[in-house]
Parts: C-alpha cells; sequence; structure tokens
C-alpha cells in the first residue's frame, strides 16, 4: 500500500506541474506567415489566434479567394507550430510517456 501512496503523490506532482505548463504555454507566442510573409497570424499556446496582420499589398477586391486561402495557410500553421510547442514541453514534462488525454 505505501508504494500506491508514493504513486499517488507522484501523479499529484505531475498533475500540477502540467497546469503549471499549461498556464506558462499561454504566454507563448507563435507566428507564422503565408504568401511570402503578406499575411501573418500569432497565436498563443492555448491555440488562440491573437494577432492576423495582412499587408496591404495582398488586398485586392478581385483577389479575396487568394486571401482567404493565404489567411487559411497562416492560421493552420500557427496552430500546428503552437501544438508542436505544448507537445515538446509536455515530452519534457513526462519524459517522453505518452500520455493519453493530455494535449
Amino acid at each position: 500500500m505505501k508504494g500506491m501512496g508514493n504513486m499517488l503523490k507522484e501523479a499529484q506532482k505531475l498533475q500540477s506541474k502540467m497546469l503549471k505548463m499549461q498556464e506558462e504555454l499561454a504566454d507563448e507566442i507563435v507566428e507564422a506567415s503565408a504568401g511570402g510573409g503578406m499575411v501573418k497570424v500569432k497565436v498563443n499556446g492555448r491555440q488562440q489566434v491573437m494577432d492576423i496582420v495582412i499587408e496591404k499589398e495582398v488586398v485586392d477586391p478581385e483577389e479575396v479567394e487568394m486571401l482567404q486561402d493565404l489567411v487559411i495557410a497562416a492560421v493552420n500553421d500557427a496552430l500546428k507550430k503552437s501544438n508542436d510547442l505544448a507537445s515538446e514541453q509536455m515530452k519534457g514534462l513526462t519524459g517522453g510517456l505518452n500520455m493519453p488525454g493530455f494535449m
């Protein structure tokens, strides 16, 4: 039984560290761009879009579909980078263990 108690304490410590890491991830910002930097997107570690910048040169009423595609590409790239950042930090915390349900 003593071993089970120690394991429970370790699990609680790990959970506490994971919560702290998730809070810290909120402050991490990744940036991605599309169209040679004409569309830029910033996303935080919680996969929330924080900023979208569109250069004036790319805004053309005749090219709305292209602009939409660039925004989608930049957002998806930024979300992937944010997810990769969270996964890397989680690996450091769990020692590379795959823990279902966490990120």
